[in-house]
C-alpha cells in the first residue's frame, strides 16, 4: 500500500505546467513532486544540467531561472510554471559558442564535463553581479559547485578569460 502512494501509482496529484526552456515552450502534465532537473532531462531530452547529488550540493544542476543560477534538484516543476528557464544548451546563438563556453574550452576549463555546465551557469550568473572578479572571489563564487577532476586553477583561468571576453563585448568590442 506505502509503494503505492511512494512510486505514484494511486492519487498522485498532476499538473499542466508550462516550461519554456532555451525560449522553446513546452506544454507538460507533470507530478506533483517531480523535481525541475527530472523534468529537464527525463521529459524534456535537455542533458546539460547534470544530476549530481539531489541535494543541493554539487551545483552540476544548475540552471538559470528567469535571469538567476538555480539548483534545479531543489526545485518542484510546478514551481517553474511559466518561468523563462536557461540550460547550457540554451547559451550559444547560431552555432556560436557563447564567451563561457568558448572561456572554458580554450582554458582547459574542464575534464570529465560533467560538471562543467553547472559551473557555466553559475560562473554567468556570479559575472552579471561582478563583472571584474579576482581570482579568490572566482573561488567564492564556485563555493556551491564542486568539481572532482579538477583542481579549479583552469575553471577560475575560464572565469577570468569570460569576464574579459564580456566586458569588450559590452564597451563595443569583438570577443
Amino acid at each position: 500500500m506505502f509503494s503505492e502512494y511512494m512510486y505514484g501509482e494511486k492519487n498522485m496529484s498532476v499538473h499542466d505546467i508550462t516550461l519554456i526552456v532555451n525560449k522553446t515552450e513546452h506544454k507538460l502534465i507533470i507530478e506533483s513532486r517531480r523535481l525541475l532537473i527530472h523534468a529537464l532531462r527525463d521529459e524534456l531530452g535537455y542533458t546539460g544540467p547534470n544530476v549530481g547529488c539531489e541535494s543541493s550540493l554539487c551545483g552540476a544542476c544548475t540552471v538559470h531561472i528567469d535571469g538567476a543560477a538555480v539548483k534545479s534538484c531543489t526545485i518542484l516543476a510546478v514551481q517553474a510554471n511559466n518561468a523563462d528557464i536557461t540550460t547550457v544548451e540554451g547559451l550559444a546563438q547560431h552555432e556560436k559558442l557563447h564567451p563561457i563556453q568558448a572561456s572554458f574550452q580554450e582554458e582547459h576549463g574542464l575534464q570529465c564535463g560533467y560538471c562543467t555546465p553547472g559551473m557555466m551557469m553559475t560562473a554567468l550568473d556570479f559575472l552579471k553581479h561582478n563583472p571584474d572578479p579576482s581570482r579568490e572571489e572566482i573561488r567564492e563564487g564556485l563555493e556551491g559547485n564542486l568539481c572532482r577532476c579538477t583542481g579549479y586553477h583552469n575553471i577560475v583561468n575560464a572565469i577570468e578569460s569570460t569576464a574579459k571576453k564580456l566586458a569588450e563585448l559590452s564597451s563595443g568590442g569583438a570577443a
